[in-house]
């Protein structure tokens, strides 16, 4: 997956919930979940790694109760969000665009896999009995191979797109031009096959 935050935006991002209320690690990451309507869910990978950090600056402190630690944030973290009010407005701005981008790739994806499972149900409800919507009626075995081959690489292609515009999206480079030039170059090959 792209990342979600850009650079320094999750660090501000817990201090912003941490300037609400003292969390375990588990309620951040749940936090954070819920923000982005379960379409992003930070690992704790992600996010144990940066309180360390916020603690080593002296931004938020941990205690442990019982199993469970429980950051809060100090002063200096409440004046560190003081000083970038304007950064955290863009932050929490930038989190809206990218809720809206996640459920529209979300969308997408659904709409995607509900075509392709109209189409096999069609294809398995024209194929005679004992044969699979793998084996099309007309189609001879090695066209279905290819067809198979070429299925997967429109799949890996079209993946690997989205994960870099909406890597482009989140930095704020995505244009209208790219968008252009990318139905344009897609309807020309599309043409040419």
């Amino acid at each position: 997956m792209s990342p979600v935050f850009a650079h320094g935006h999750l660090r501000l991002s817990l201090l912003a919930m941490l300037a609400d209320r003292p969390m375990h690690g588990y309620e951040l990451i749940q936090a954070l979940g819920e923000r982005f309507g379960g379409a992003y869910v930070p690992s704790a990978g992600t996010v144990y790694p940066r309180l360390a950090k916020l603690e080593s600056e002296g931004l938020v402190t941990k205690t442990v109760d019982g199993r469970k630690t429980v950051y809060a944030i100090t002063d200096a973290g409440r004046a560190e969000l003081d000083a970038r009010a304007e950064d955290l407005a863009a932050v929490e701005s930038g989190v809206a665009d990218s809720v809206r981008s996640l459920a529209d790739g979300v969308r997408a994806s659904v709409g995607e896999a509900m075509r392709s499972l109209r189409a096999d149900l069609a294809a398995s409800a024209q194929a005679p009995r004992g044969q699979t919507a793998d084996e099309p009626v007309d189609v001879p075995t090695e066209g279905a191979r290819a067809l198979r081959e070429v299925e997967m690489a429109i799949a890996a292609f079209r993946q690997q797109v989205r994960a870099d515009l909406r890597r482009r999206a989140t930095r704020g480079t995505l244009t209208e031009d790219t968008v252009t030039r990318l139905r344009d170059g897609l309807e020309a090959l599309r043409r040419s096959v």
